[in-house]
């Protein structure tokens, strides 16, 4: 058995670089919010509440990809946003922009909206695509041009790594 070898500066692996600290922020919102959802006894509220921790997971994406443009734009949404900046985060975003109507009916109170299955499912989407987020978001990578980046299937098509797929 030989001594072992102290291990150099330049043997170490680089670290990632820091996210920017709103994409951190809303990172740790998005997770506040998944928990808050998988506690909850009320399929509507743990819908909406999973749902509205995916588009902060979506928002930290795009604080960390993305910088402000000057002057007024029109709003646009952040699954659309999210398609342009992190292509290979598209999948995803149709899914849970199709999920938006339903989130906004459980959110107004209507109980028949959404059932306790679809609340649970949308739970272990959502850990699934936050998991996803943070490999994303934890890569250097330089945004996107919008104007290669389309769907091609209308997004029609169940993300990769969803359960089922």
């Amino acid at each position: 058995m030989g001594a072992a070898r102290a291990m150099s500066f330049e043997d170490q692996l680089p670290l990632p670089p820091p996210l920017p600290a709103h994409a951190a922020q809303l990172l740790g919102q998005a997770h506040r919010g998944l928990a808050e959802a998988a506690a909850s006894p009320d399929a509507g509220w743990r819908y909406a509440t999973a749902h509205l921790a995916a588009l902060r997971g979506a928002a930290a994406v795009l604080a960390a990809r993305t910088r402000p443009e000057p002057g007024r734009r029109r709003p646009r949404s952040a699954w659309v946003l999210i398609g342009q900046v992190a292509p290979e985060l598209a999948e995803w975003a149709a899914f849970f922009a199709a999920g938006a109507a339903k989130r906004a009916a459980a959110e107004a109170g209507i109980t028949h909206a959404v059932t306790e299955r679809e609340a649970d499912d949308l739970v272990r989407d959502v850990t699934t695509f936050l998991g996803v987020v943070e490999a994303a978001i934890s890569r250097a990578v330089p945004p996107q041009s919008p104007a290669r980046l389309r769907s091609t299937d209308g997004g029609r098509r169940r993300p990769a790594g969803r359960p089922g797929s």
